[in-house]
């Protein structure tokens, strides 16, 4: 199945109050589990940057998950981050996690490098992927952490339209329709290997770890 590629910014309204409401607590969850799998033992400090934060339940997870670092979250919807800065004055997290409006590539970042780089969601929503893995390549520091967790395209519709009856069924239809357009939107592992050998980020692995979700990890050169 080709890809089909849909809007890249969220900022729709209702649909980032959809987003920021929804229950995404075991896949968000399972974000942070695998980010301690894929680096054991890892003490996560200094600064980390969080590419596509949304409304910033994943930078969110991750400030609590490693106490030691300061995430700066970056988002070019306005909508998504409204969500995440009612939640960090809520949850008393604004030292420690900075949201940053910003288009990429040109968002304009506090730090030159970063000593982690994590992304969830954000690789299916950009029609030049490059975006993502170039601007990685230039804020992660050496060595750094590498950690990108993104949907998975699906061989047709017929099977994308499966994975939403059975993972979102009970969601509502403006969640529903989102994930299908993203499973479609969605990149393979064979497309992302190339991407990555286009930036210079061939020492990164590629895992499939669900029927519809890939990772990216490793460390930077």
């Amino acid at each position: 199945m080709q890809r089909e590629p849909e809007p890249e910014l969220m900022d729709d309204a209702a649909q980032a109050a959809a987003y920021a409401h929804a229950d995404f607590d075991e896949a968000h969850s399972r974000f942070i589990q695998l980010f301690r799998e894929a680096f054991p033992g890892a003490d996560v400090s200094g600064t980390v940057l969080d590419l596509g934060c949304g409304p910033a339940d994943i930078s969110l997870r991750f400030a609590h998950a490693y106490p030691r670092c300061v995430v700066h979250g970056v988002d070019g919807a306005q909508a998504m981050l409204a969500h995440g800065r009612a939640r960090l004055q809520q949850e008393g997290f604004e030292r420690r996690v900075r949201l940053i409006h910003g288009y990429l590539p040109g968002a304009s970042l506090a730090l030159n490098v970063y000593d982690a780089v994590i992304s969830n969601s954000l690789l299916h929503h950009l029609r030049d992927p490059l975006v993502l893995w170039r601007t990685i390549n230039q804020y992660a520091k050496t060595d750094a952490p590498i950690f990108v967790m993104d949907l998975l395209r699906p061989a047709s519709r017929a099977a994308a339209q499966a994975l939403v009856d059975a993972y979102a069924a009970d969601e509502p239809a403006i969640l529903r329709h989102d994930f299908l357009h993203s499973l479609l939107a969605a990149y393979r592992p064979d497309e992302v290997a190339v991407q990555l050998h286009a930036a210079g980020l061939d020492g990164l692995q590629i895992k499939q770890v669900s029927d519809c979700h890939l990772l990216v990890y490793g460390r930077a050169a």
